[in-house]
């Protein structure tokens, strides 16, 4: 039997009973609110062919024992076989429509239409004051020779890279530096695959195809390369009941991400800003409905320590609700001061999906009443490592091309200057 409220990402019951406060909460996000008086229309149909076959079969069992019934008993059959048929047509444009309604924004999320309302929250650190004309980080990284995108395009194909010598012992040094913090602060550390099934790509709203896609398929099998450990540690309590007393349950993830990052972008996309694989630690947290919106702020503020123990000026923007994209209900990102481009750029985000992907992988909590219902779950950008090496390399640059190690990263790097270095300069 249909079981439409176990399985969408949103609340059926509530488009059923509000369509007009849904109509509204999407408009803001720039979806057309069509999709909700369509899906009214065919969830109408829908429940009218269920309320029709439930009556013939409840006919049905009434007379199965009526051997002067058969005639009737034939024809319900027949009846049935259809109205079954078209229940099955109404289920699934349902499920399609109802896919189609993105997360709802809060109440309190900034409105807007594009990136260029998003809100600025708080600035912090100082701009380096360079003597001299500061180099971009692709600059740099071919003078010493630890950025090669020449064998990355040879090897693999454009936007791939291969990292060397202090560059890859920086990678190292960036995830240990965010892994001490968070595990810390109480967060579980945890390695995922870098391959998912389809159910969970897409149970966390990453589609793979059309033109925004992102997820890598692999031929021959129900498998994709991950955009984020978000997905697969998403996945990790899909179809289960968490009991209350365990929650929050925090996580920081490692993992490469995969991300096709197709058609043109804008002229400060190149180098590393856009590649197609990269490593991140990502922070994921599942919750009680009642404590989301703390928890975002409190990764937001964790953050903000990562980037403020780099040293690395900074600034926070709210997203507004035309920015969101179909899975965040709010969104905050933090855009590090990057001296190649004489601007800012995304280094992470956080967002909180409230129940929206819980809905679609079947996770839910048990209250300490024994009552049953959707958690929250919320994810955050520790360390990206593609961006967050164009911050480092660019703000720590020296006139010699040489760069500086920031102090939290020096123990782990065992160094106070990255230079040239004879092995693989040519």
């Amino acid at each position: 039997m249909f079981r439409a409220n176990e399985i969408y990402m949103i609340d059926i019951k509530l488009v059923r009973d509000n369509p007009m406060l849904i109509k509204d909460k999407i408009t803001k996000k720039g979806y057309d609110p069509a999709i909700v008086d369509n899906f009214i229309l065919v969830d109408t149909e829908y429940r009218k062919l269920l309320a029709e076959s439930e009556d013939l079969r409840r006919r049905r069992n009434q007379i199965s024992k009526n051997d002067s019934a058969r005639e009737e008993a034939k024809q319900i059959k027949v009846a049935l076989q259809k109205i079954e048929d078209d229940l099955k047509k109404k289920e699934e444009k349902v499920f399609q429509l109802l896919n189609g309604i993105p997360n709802l924004p809060l109440d309190n999320v900034p409105t807007g239409k594009t990136e260029a309302n998003n809100k600025v929250i708080s600035v912090w650190g100082d701009k380096p004051d360079f003597s001299f004309e500061p180099k971009t980080h692709l600059e740099l990284g071919k003078e010493l020779g630890f950025l090669n995108f020449e064998a990355g395009a040879k090897v693999t194909g454009s936007q791939f890279y291969f990292l060397l010598g202090d560059f890859a012992l920086l990678e190292f040094a960036l995830m240990e530096y965010a892994f001490k913090l968070l595990v810390k602060e109480g967060f579980v550390p945890i390695i995922t695959p870098d391959l998912a099934k389809s159910r969970y790509y897409l149970g966390t709203g990453y589609m793979p195809k059309g033109s925004e896609a992102q997820i890598y398929t692999i031929e021959g099998h129900d498998l994709g390369l991950i955009a984020t450990a978000e997905v697969t540690i998403a996945g990790l309590y899909a179809d289960e009941v968490i009991p209350e007393e365990r929650l929050p349950i925090k996580y920081i993830g490692y993992s490469h991400a995969f991300r096709q990052e197709a058609g043109a972008y804008g002229k400060y996309s190149h180098g590393l800003y856009r590649v197609h694989q990269f490593t991140k630690a990502e922070m994921f947290v599942y919750c009680l409905p009642e404590e989301s919106e703390a928890m975002h702020d409190y990764l937001l503020e964790l953050e903000e320590r990562i980037y403020q123990g780099l040293g690395i000026a900074y600034r926070v923007l709210e997203m507004c609700a035309g920015d969101l994209g179909a899975i965040a209900a709010k969104k905050y990102d933090i855009e590090a001061w990057m001296p190649g481009r004489n601007d800012y750029g995304e280094v992470t985000s956080t967002s909180n999906c409230t129940d929206y992907q819980a809905r679609n992988l079947k996770i839910r909590v048990r209250r300490k009443n024994g009552k049953i219902e959707y958690l929250h779950m919320l994810n955050g950008t520790a360390i990206a490592i593609s961006r967050t090496l164009i911050a480092i390399l660019e703000n720590y640059q020296q006139k010699d091309g040489t760069i500086i190690v920031p102090d939290a990263l020096k123990e782990f790097m065992e160094k106070d200057i990255i230079g040239f270095d004879k092995r693989i300069v040519k």
